[in-house]
């Protein structure tokens, strides 16, 4: 009798140990290392949370007669595990644009930028093999504006050291759907776990733009820290991004050998916030 107390003492002992471990990793499951950089892992199956962008892009320059700029990319997103594979994301998107134009007007823009709908699925989980592998589709609509992007998205994570790597492609139609362009971007981040709830890494970013598919206009690499933060029921990461080589093949309009400032900014700024229900 005692034996059979004991033994089932230590199965309650086992099976809250288990609970409490699941618990903990849900709870931490969602946060992301990386702001332009997706990571393979989904959310599980009925996980719901929310999530704030700020994205900050400044520094153009008056050759393309936009000096002082700045540009506010706001986005509010809320994110399903459909199943413990496929997660669902609706978000909206605002942005705020100023410069100074050539005759020193100063220019200051908000509007709507549209309605995304973010489909994420998981082919390769990185808990079962030797590389994440998941695959995103993201329709978006604002009015007399589209998009479509898809990413493939890898990464794994060994120890305290996780990477992801994520190769996009985007079709953009603009002006009433009169005008066409094509974007390939690629995006790398490696980051360190230095304590339970605080990593430290980098971002590196390229992204390039294809007018009508007809040419290579530009390219810009980007190149930054990211920090992230986590607790049980939110999240934070933050990358801070200059621009370290950028080029214009379309006659140089920024008159910048060194930089790309036309299509792309000095700097690009990312705060994520995730909150979880």
């Amino acid at each position: 009798m005692t034996r059979n107390l004991q033994s089932v003492e230590m199965k309650n002992r086992i099976s809250i140990a288990i609970l409490a471990g699941s618990l903990c990793f849900s709870a931490y499951a969602n946060e992301r290392y990386f702001t332009y950089t997706y990571e393979p892992e989904t959310m599980p199956e009925g996980g719901m949370e929310f999530e704030q962008w700020v994205t900050l892009r400044a520094g153009r320059n008056a050759a393309v007669g936009q000096e002082n700029y700045s540009r506010w990319d706001l986005r509010e997103e809320l994110e399903y595990g459909v199943t413990d594979n496929y997660t669902v994301s609706l978000y909206l998107k605002t942005k705020s644009e100023r410069y100074t134009e050539p005759d020193g007007n100063k220019f200051s823009d908000f509007s709507f930028d549209g309605v995304s709908l973010e489909n994420r699925y998981m082919v390769l989980n990185p808990a079962d093999h030797a590389v994440g592998l998941s695959l995103y589709l993201e329709p978006s609509y604002s009015g007399d504006e589209a998009e479509l992007e898809e990413k493939i998205i890898l990464g794994q994570r060994h120890g305290n050291w996780k990477w992801a790597l994520n190769l996009t492609h985007a079709t953009e139609w603009a002006d009433d759907f009169n005008e066409t362009e094509g974007e390939l971007e690629a995006t790398f981040g490696v980051a360190y776990q230095l304590t339970k709830r605080c990593a430290v890494g980098i971002e590196v970013r390229d992204h390039n733009e294809l007018p009508e598919y007809d040419r290579w206009e530009n390219t810009a690499l980007y190149v930054g820290p990211v920090v992230s933060y986590k607790t049980e029921k939110w999240w934070a990461a933050l990358s801070v991004m200059p621009q370290v080589f950028g080029a214009n093949w379309g006659g140089d309009p920024d008159k910048n050998s060194h930089f790309e400032l036309e299509g792309h900014e000095h700097v690009n700024v990312r705060l994520i916030v995730g909150l979880s229900f």
